[in-house]
């Protein structure tokens, strides 16, 4: 048993110490202070390039949620931008436009609610993930504040409140929308991810969306997972075998008093198996020699006897032409 624990001990040092050389995690990753990996890249929407074929899992447009009493719908995407071709964003410059990663149209115009990300952060047990800089909050001077629970169809939409007015000379910097997704752990969902708009602050500033998926769950990342299962059981294998073989070296020596091959542990058993081994290899290789096609040799020669003589000799010259006949078959195989 100590041998057993200790054997044990030195496999899990030892895969620890590969899980602390790991390489680093990669984007819109984040490992938990309990040692769980939250990766998001699975749940998020990537283009398909040109001539590639799309899986029957992957998505061919972002996430959306719908915006209900908002009046507006809502695109978005997991730390990286939407897929869809924007155009026209307002307060955005057009270079950033392929950079927005949650948008809503209202009023024939688009909107952003925030850049890409790819940093999501732990709030105690809560994942989320914050998108910032997308266009201009209106001023809280002249913007109405939003009551979630008032119809969208009692709402003043008038463009003017819906443009952003230009900052003064002197004025504060301009604040910009943003989003902020909280993604829960839902193992029995049935999709990669749902996603649902929550609300928005006073000033129509801030967006609160919640997704659920099993991305959300944790796990261990294949970074960190330096040594897999079978690592650790060919490294437990390999230190039991090394306790086996030097233990019974020493017990061999030192109590049995044996030298040579004999201080192996197990000695006879070992020698026993080698020519079993040994045996099994010879007829393996016998029989198969003998599948070989073979030559024909002196064993195959017509031997037919001389006749003898009245006398009981035999005859010299009927001897002679077949010792002759005999060397020209000899010769003529080897020829061939």
């Amino acid at each position: 048993m100590r041998v057993l624990d200790y054997t044990l001990f030195l496999a899990l040092c030892f895969s620890s110490a590969q899980a602390a050389d790991s390489k680093p995690l990669r984007p819109c990753t984040i490992t938990s202070k309990s040692g769980l990996t939250f990766d998001l890249n699975t749940i998020a929407v990537q283009p398909l390039h040109d001539g590639k074929k799309a899986h029957k899992t992957d998505r061919e447009e972002s996430w959306h949620a719908s915006g209900y009493d908002y009046g507006s719908n809502f695109t978005l995407n997991f730390c990286a931008p939407v897929i869809e071709e924007l155009e026209k964003v307002v307060g955005v410059d057009e270079h950033l436009w392929r950079n927005v990663s949650a948008f809503y149209t209202k009023g024939g115009k688009t909107y952003s609610t925030g850049q890409s990300s790819t940093s999501p952060v732990l709030r105690g047990r809560k994942l989320v993930l914050n998108y910032t800089g997308g266009s201009p909050c209106e001023s809280s001077t002249t913007k109405r504040s939003v009551d979630l629970l008032t119809p969208a169809k009692n709402r003043d939409d008038d463009d003017e409140e819906d443009s952003p007015r230009p900052p003064k000379s002197g004025a504060k910097p301009v604040r910009r929308k943003s989003t902020i997704i909280s993604l829960l752990c839902d193992r029995e969902i049935t999709v990669k991810a749902t996603v649902a708009f929550i609300g928005a602050s006073e000033d129509e500033c801030t967006y609160f969306f919640e997704s659920r998926s099993a991305a959300a769950c944790g796990g261990v990342s294949e970074e960190q997972q330096a040594v897999g299962p079978a690592g650790v059981f060919g490294i437990i294998a390999l230190i039991a075998a090394a306790v086996y073989l030097v233990g019974g070296v020493a017990y061999q020596r030192t109590v049995m008093h044996q030298r040579g091959w004999k201080q192996l542990p197990n000695y006879s058993m070992w020698a026993s198996m080698a020519g079993f081994v040994k045996d099994m290899l010879i007829i393996l290789t016998s029989s198969c020699t003998r599948l070989l096609p073979s030559r024909k040799g002196y064993n195959q020669l017509p031997t037919h006897a001389a006749p003898r003589g009245r006398g009981g000799g035999g005859n010299p010259a009927r001897g002679a032409e077949d010792e002759n006949r005999l060397i020209d078959q000899l010769d003529e195989e080897w020829d061939d």
